[in-house]
């Protein structure tokens, strides 16, 4: 833990700066519908066959479809001429959708008009319009799309850098829309304050005591921001009101290995080993464009928070367990048995059901909210992945 001194020159730091109101965060506040110039994945791999998939990203339609290799193409989802949607569509020729109202015929490559079967082979109007298309990739069994007019970089430099050349691992997730801004989303999941509370009744929790409170600061390493716990308090005693505590005789109090804190979940006799080859600073991180990760001591939960529209997010939350041969077999099924509908469905649950309900601005923010307050300073940059290196 860290020295009591520093710790509370910190927190008398943060009362300054919190102040009582709504803060000023134009870039922030510029971003309802996302940020351009960033990947995002929008489905799973699987799920893209031989009919256009639409999806709404960004505020904007988009179609996606497999080429004639099956390779994931991305258009967006408007016929140039009167506006149908390219999704309803079908893709007569190899490598093209066409248009379902008069047949304008789109190469998916590049968006080019290529045929419009009503108007003949000769159509004067072939090649001379287009749909934007869209940069695709496929990595960890998702589709990503690259938003934005930028050349985009590799995917790479935005993953999570434990995942760009991991050793075997099992994974598991969920794909839903979520009501609510994806700003929200990603505050909430790297709120320090809630978890504490709102998540102890949840299933995932309900067998292990979770801190009354917790002292933290926020530490930025490259494109991350950290929560790192300083103090953790099991129990408090509220002056004229009694104490408060999560324990109860049947809840285990996680183990706590020393020098080393893991948040609100206390820690592991054995850590995975390539987990702890991580060095991760703090438990919870997260970085733009919206992705949160959760570091266990036996697996990394992975959240992004992907922008639809104003008010609705695509969530897509995965586990992923560094192990081979058997292990990873276990991991699969204790994640469809267990897992997916403790964590993904109830524990997750939970929180869209307060992004749903929370209404702000105007707020008053509190101690904990260092880490929202550190979230929306991002949106200023700068922004790295944006840069060549």
């Amino acid at each position: 833990m860290a020295d009591s001194a520093s710790i509370s020159d910190r927190q008398q730091a943060k009362k300054v700066r919190l102040g009582r109101g709504w803060e000023p965060w134009p870039e922030y506040e510029a971003a309802a519908t996302g940020l351009m110039d960033y990947w995002y994945p929008v489905a799973w791999a699987r799920a893209l066959k031989k009919k256009p998939l639409p999806v709404k990203l960004c505020g904007r339609d988009l179609m996606l479809l497999r080429d004639e290799d099956g390779t994931a193409r991305a258009l967006h989802d408007r016929c140039v001429h009167r506006g149908v949607k390219l999704s309803l569509g079908k893709q007569w020729f190899p490598g093209t959708i066409s248009c379902p109202y008069h047949g304008w015929t789109y190469r998916l490559r590049d968006g080019e008009l290529v045929a419009v079967i009503t108007d003949g082979p000769d159509s004067r109007m072939c090649n001379r319009a287009a749909v934007q298309a869209y940069p695709v990739e496929e990595r960890l069994g998702l589709l990503w799309v690259f938003m934005g007019e930028a050349e985009p970089y590799p995917l790479n430099r935005q993953l999570p850098e434990e995942l760009v050349q991991p050793p075997a691992f099992a994974m598991g997730g969920r794909i839903e829309e979520r009501s609510g801004n994806w700003r929200l989303f990603a505050e909430n999941g790297f709120d320090e304050g809630h978890a504490k509370y709102l998540h102890r009744t949840s299933i995932w929790r309900i067998m292990k005591v979770m801190p009354t409170w917790n002292l933290i600061h926020i530490e930025k390493h490259g494109r991350w921001l950290y929560r790192i716990e300083d103090e953790r308090f099991w129990e408090a005693e509220f002056p004229g009101l009694g104490k408060w505590t999560n324990s109860r005789w049947w809840k285990i109090k996680p183990h706590i290995k020393q020098g080393r804190s893991l948040g609100n979940t206390g820690g592991a006799r054995r850590n995975n080993p390539y987990i702890e080859a991580q060095n991760f600073p703090g438990f919870a991180s997260l970085a733009l464009p919206g992705i949160l990760r959760i570091a266990y001591p036996n697996f990394i939960h992975y959240e992004f928070y992907v922008p639809i529209d104003e008010s609705h997010t695509r969530y897509v939350g995965f586990m992923v367990q560094f192990k081979k041969g058997l292990s990873r077999l276990i991991f699969y099924l204790w994640y469809l048995t267990g897992i997916r509908w403790m964590f993904h469905g109830n524990f997750s649950g939970q929180d869209h059901w307060m992004v749903a309900n929370t209404d702000a601005p105007p707020e008053r923010l509190y101690r904990p909210d260092e880490s929202l307050i550190e979230w929306r300073k991002l949106f200023a940059g700068p922004h790295p992945l944006r840069e060549k290196p």
